[in-house]
């Protein structure tokens, strides 16, 4: 997987279930393909949703966009970059990292950029149904 890459995966705030601005903004620049899943776990981090990649058998639920002009992604992703935290002041760590993964989308295998946690987990809780809005609806019963 190269930096040919055009699609990206979203799990959080820019699915278009949870109605934010920056959705509003991917939208201008992205296309929706459809629901997909990436192999990875989910964990509540308080205000947000955070994403680590895994090798067991677990799926985060989320959706597959594809830019709609190749020649604005640099522009498009380098946005998406800032809002997902990954140029910090100096001396800080970047919130995220963006890298590519396999993402499945109606049984084909498609390669996309996600934004993986660059933190540590392991005092989070685990969502288990790899589901945000799903998880979010539930919580806020």
């Amino acid at each position: 997987m190269n930096n040919d890459t055009h699609h990206l995966f979203v799990y959080g705030s820019l699915r278009s279930g949870f109605h934010h601005a920056a959705y509003e903004y991917l939208s201008k620049y992205f296309n929706l393909i459809g629901q997909a899943v990436v192999k990875g776990k989910l964990y509540d981090a308080g205000d947000y949703p955070v994403a680590k990649p895994t090798e067991e058998e677990k799926f985060i639920i989320g959706e597959l966009y594809a830019i709609n002009n190749s020649a604005e992604f640099s522009y498009a992703i380098g946005q998406l970059d800032d809002y997902e935290g990954l140029f910090p002041e100096e001396g800080e760590t970047p919130l995220y990292k963006r890298e590519t993964v396999t993402v499945i989308v109606n049984n084909q295998h498609h390669a996309a950029w996600i934004y993986w946690f660059n933190g540590a987990v392991e005092e989070l809780a685990e969502i288990a149904s790899g589901d945000v809005l799903q998880y979010m609806q539930q919580k806020n019963k």
